[in-house]
């Protein structure tokens, strides 16, 4: 049969021809497959709708203003407080406990210290390793107070009260400034008042970097080691 006999039209006759292809060589010859039509948002088309939803659900919010907000700045630096402060303080508040029983100035007046002599004391029951420690500047002191400018009595009440704050917070290390003068008026009587204290374990002149022989690093008794000391106030 030829073409122009053929009733099938020409578009017939080329699936014909495939047909008869695909029975001649059947391995050779596949239709192809047809892609698929769905259509998968690349990562970026993701971030984008993310962004743009974002955006939207934003609309009409407006930033706070915090022009009024306090700033709250960490400080770890612990100052030392002011030695004529506790002063005044120890003499609004009245007498101290008994335990914090009046310092004699005795001591001090039969045992001058020199300006650069090391101070160390220690009672007889206290580990050495301990004091050895304390002696080193390896024990975190509490807090400070620097007796410089003090009178005597002011010195004295300073050294009672920040002794009286170590007990309050139930802490055992503090430091005294005391200074090295020509005459070491304060080194002397600070020496004798620590010696006299019910709650003073040790005390030793600072490592170099502390303040050296101008400054005494005290071990206290912790406040439940205290007889006195309430547990529940």
């Amino acid at each position: 049969m030829s073409k122009s006999d053929s009733t099938f039209s020409k578009s017939q006759l080329d699936l014909l021809k495939q047909f008869k292809k695909q029975i001649t060589h059947p391995h050779t010859s596949k239709v192809a497959a047809q892609p698929e039509t769905k259509h998968v948002l690349s990562s970026h088309e993701d971030d984008v709708n993310d962004a743009d939803l974002f955006k939207t659900a934003l609309t009409g919010v407006t930033k706070l203003d915090n022009s009024n907000i306090a700033k709250i700045e960490r400080n770890d630096v612990r100052k030392k407080p002011d030695a004529k402060t506790l002063a005044k303080r120890a003499a609004a508040e009245g007498a101290f406990e008994a335990d914090d029983a009046e310092l004699s100035d005795t001591q001090a007046m039969l045992n001058p210290v020199a300006s650069q002599a090391a101070l160390s004391y220690r009672i007889a029951t206290l580990q050495h390793k301990v004091f050895e420690d304390l002696k080193a500047g390896n024990l975190r002191w509490f807090e400070a107070v620097d007796l410089h400018g003090c009178t005597v009595e002011e010195a004295r009440s300073a050294v009672l009260q920040i002794i009286q704050m170590a007990k309050d917070e139930n802490q055992n290390v503090i430091k005294i400034v005391h200074g090295k003068g020509p005459e070491a008026i304060l080194k002397t009587y600070v020496n004798g008042w620590l010696r006299q204290h019910r709650d003073v374990l040790a005390f030793v002149s600072a490592p170099e970097k502390q303040g050296g022989t101008g400054a005494v690093l005290v071990l206290l008794k912790r406040a439940e080691k205290n007889p006195k000391f309430n547990r529940n106030s």
